[in-house]
């Protein structure tokens, strides 16, 4: 199935949203933008870079600007959904009865395109550190090639491995994961592997 017609499938599953969703589409199909489906979204992009998107909920359906931060929001619609976790995107939400103004919406993706061009972005800040728990340190001190393997992991599968045993509670919990991640580590093998890229 093409882009487009995923798109087309997600406004026509999202019924209660569906018409408002399709003026947001008509209005991103008149700018430059490619459009895409990431995250189970319509998405649109310059470039292989993020510019913005839709998304459909329970109570609202929203806009979203990957680099919203930097959008002067002139008529105050952006809000950020997660305040302190969320730096670069903002949205921008409309609820039952809200009018889409769509000459304002246009403004605000050209914007947002412009900004894209004109490189602002801010770039995730990565987590460099990995804080390896006594179990699974001693585990690894233990298994010579089990060791050799997870040092071959990049640092985002070793938080994860290391969050996994961390995060159980009793002796018994612990062993029973990690040798469940023992043959997964030696395959280099991420523990959520198979929920990504689906």
């Amino acid at each position: 199935m093409k882009d487009s017609e995923k798109v087309s499938a997600y406004i026509k599953k999202h019924s209660k949203w569906s018409s408002q969703l399709a003026v947001f589409r008509s209005i991103f199909l008149k700018t430059e933008l490619l459009e895409e489906i990431k995250w189970g979204s319509p998405t649109y992009t310059l470039n292989g870079k993020l510019v913005a998107g839709m998304a459909a909920f329970k109570n609202h359906y929203a806009l979203w600007f990957h680099q919203g931060v930097f959008l002067k929001d002139t008529q105050n619609k952006l809000v950020n959904a997660q305040e302190g976790t969320t730096k670069a995107l903002r949205q921008w939400r409309f609820e039952d009865g809200d009018k889409i103004d769509k000459e304002l919406v246009y403004d605000y993706i050209q914007e947002a395109i412009s900004n894209c061009i004109a490189g602002k972005e801010i770039k995730p800040e990565r987590k460099q550190d990995v804080t390896i728990p006594t179990f699974l340190n001693d585990a690894l001190k233990r298994n010579t090639g089990f060791s050799e393997a997870f040092k071959k992991l990049t640092p985002g599968k070793q938080r994860e491995y290391a969050g996994y045993i961390a995060e159980a509670k009793r002796e018994a919990t612990k062993q029973s994961r990690l040798e469940k991640i023992i043959p997964m580590v030696q395959e280099g093998k991420g523990l959520h592997d198979k929920y990504k890229n689906c």
